[in-house]
């Protein structure tokens, strides 16, 4: 179950979804910092370099799907641990 889940759904011209899709391509490109309209509010986050990206598709009878997934953890990466020579000979 989910901390928080912000949903919004409405109808756009395919103009408009690629421009939606456009301005979050540059923002992520851009330094991580991202905006999401959501109606009269407005959602802001922090996306770090390395992010899981899903991608689907669904068809089911006239009606067709696509998903596009970021996910990516908000804890602090741990630093990668150092081979000491001890280590090194045990890989």
């Amino acid at each position: 179950m989910s901390d928080v889940e912000i949903t919004r759904k409405e109808p756009l011209t395919r103009q408009e979804a690629a421009e939606r899709l456009s301005a979050l391509a540059a923002a992520l490109a851009e330094g991580g910092h991202v905006e999401i309209e959501l109606g009269a509010s407005t959602v802001k986050m922090h996306v770090p370099d390395h992010v899981r990206c899903e991608i689907e598709v669904e068809i089911d009878g006239t009606e067709i799907e696509l998903e596009v997934e970021l996910t990516w953890s908000t804890e602090a990466a741990r630093p990668a641990r150092r081979r000491t020579a001890k280590t090194a000979a045990a890989h």
